[in-house]
């Protein structure tokens, strides 16, 4: 492998590297075919062929919209706001090379509405890039027009998904739309649309500058080029850095991360956004490409923000805080995931409060198979997303989960009568050796290996 010159983030630690002046956009020629042969896959999660996409548009189509992810509402993902606040006028080249090369007038960054700071410099950088000539009627004099508008959503996670983005893009509920057809055929607005992710279009200018060789002598076999990689948790140090495609968790956590804290040792990782599952400590050397991690019986590679455990962490807790989640963030168009990841919270609800069963594992691992857009039995992802976690964790962890099962079993008495004296209004009486014990609730229900 060439040695690595990190490109996407080369202007993050320049002075005012949000401004036009530092950074000047270039022509496009021949893009759809460089951005075949380089291979790059698409930065947002499933990691399909840009190229492949992009081809998908009809022939004679008369007029395209882009559309671009960057609602980045992923848990623990937060490489697109990198890109967008330090170096805005290279998402912007990209956007105006892909537009050129799919044909498109009109191009709708979706941006997620918490990120106002970013919002902010987006809509600086457009005016900036239009004053400039490079936005606008007849750029460069080539015939090809070009306007770039700023969408702020809602806070929803659903949205990340393409077609649930173009209908909250349209002013409707964001709820993913019945496949086919897809959006290349009938998009926004129904018109054929391009759904692309902000690191995806900001790779296409390097590929386009330096060819597509360039791009493809870094990474792994089918996983080419550069990557942001997030990590966060129980680091001694929270970043962002750009490495090839393929390195393994280990080297993000112990050479950019600065280790797991407190001297504590790893138990485990979610190797790119809660949704793709865990990777336990014995995991930690699978290479983090597209194709790598699925030796793990992770989901994919998903946005590459890594998430670190210590061994201090339950996996109840863990799966309770992410069943919470999705339970929350279904838009409840589909039945298995409206009903299955609200029955999958109160669950571990359950679990936390002393009232589990061992067979609730069993119960959920079949859930877990059965809901989802992988079985066929939901329109989009989101319940993929929520299962695979927990049937991936009950796997790797069930040991430890039964353990937890039987321990809060054991204290759920204790519990329920220092609750009643509560409610009584009686204050914990020395002689009585529970609650001199376990001075609260909270404290009963903490468990061995700790919140």
């Amino acid at each position: 492998m060439a040695t690595f010159e990190p490109v996407l983030t080369r202007n993050f630690k320049t002075p005012d590297s949000h401004l036009l002046k530092t950074y000047e956009s270039m022509d496009p020629d021949k893009v759809v075919q460089v951005v075949k042969d380089s291979e790059l896959r698409g930065r947002g999660g499933a990691g399909f062929p840009t190229g492949l996409k992009w081809s998908f548009l009809p022939k004679d189509r008369t007029e395209t919209f882009m559309c671009v992810n960057g609602d980045e509402s992923e848990p623990a993902t937060f490489n697109n706001r990198q890109l967008i606040e330090l170096d805005p006028h290279q998402f912007i080249e990209g956007m105006l090379i892909s537009c050129f090369a799919t044909k498109a007038a009109i191009c709708y960054v979706y941006l997620r509405f918490e990120y106002i700071h970013a919002f902010r410099i987006m809509e600086a950088a457009i005016a900036e890039a239009r004053e400039a000539g490079h936005l606008g009627k007849d750029i460069y004099g080539s015939g090809f027009d070009l306007e770039i508008y700023c969408h702020r959503g809602a806070g929803a996670y659903i949205c990340g998904e393409e077609t649930g983005l173009i209908e909250s893009l349209e002013g409707k509920r964001g709820w993913p739309r019945i496949k086919p057809p897809f959006p290349a055929i009938e998009g926004a607005f129904r018109k054929p649309t391009v759904v692309n992710n902000v690191e995806t279009l900001a790779c296409v200018p390097h590929i386009i500058e330096r060819g597509a060789d360039w791009f493809k002598s870094m990474g792994t076999p089918k996983s080419y080029g550069p990557k942001l990689y997030c990590v966060s948790g129980h680091v001694n140090k929270q970043v962002c850095v750009e490495l090839p495609l393929g390195v393994t968790t280990r080297e993000l956590v112990e050479e950019h991360a600065g280790g797991v804290w407190k001297g504590r040792k790893l138990k485990m990782t979610v190797p790119g956004g809660i949704s793709m599952g865990v990777m336990s400590a014995d995991e930690q050397d699978v290479k983090l490409d597209f194709e790598d991690i699925k030796k793990t019986g992770c989901l994919g590679l998903g946005t590459a923000a890594v998430t670190v455990m210590d061994d201090q962490t339950s996996v109840i807790d863990y799966l309770y805080n992410t069943s919470r989640f999705f339970a929350h963030e279904s838009c409840g168009q589909c039945t298995p995931c409206r009903e299955g990841t609200t029955w999958m919270y109160k669950t571990f609800k359950r679990i936390k409060a002393g009232g589990g069963r061992p067979e609730d594992l069993d119960v959920l691992a079949q859930m877990a198979e059965t809901m989802g857009l992988t079985p066929g039995t939901t329109i989009c992802g989101l319940a993929d997303g929520a299962a695979w976690p927990i049937k991936n964790a009950i796997a790797k962890f069930r040991p430890e989960m039964e353990e937890y099962i039987r321990a809060h079993q054991a204290l759920r008495p204790i519990v329920s009568t220092l609750q009643k004296a509560i409610a009584a209004g009686l204050s914990a009486d020395p002689s009585n050796a529970p609650l001199q014990i376990l001075p609260s609730p909270q404290a009963a229900l903490r468990s061995p290996h700790g919140f």
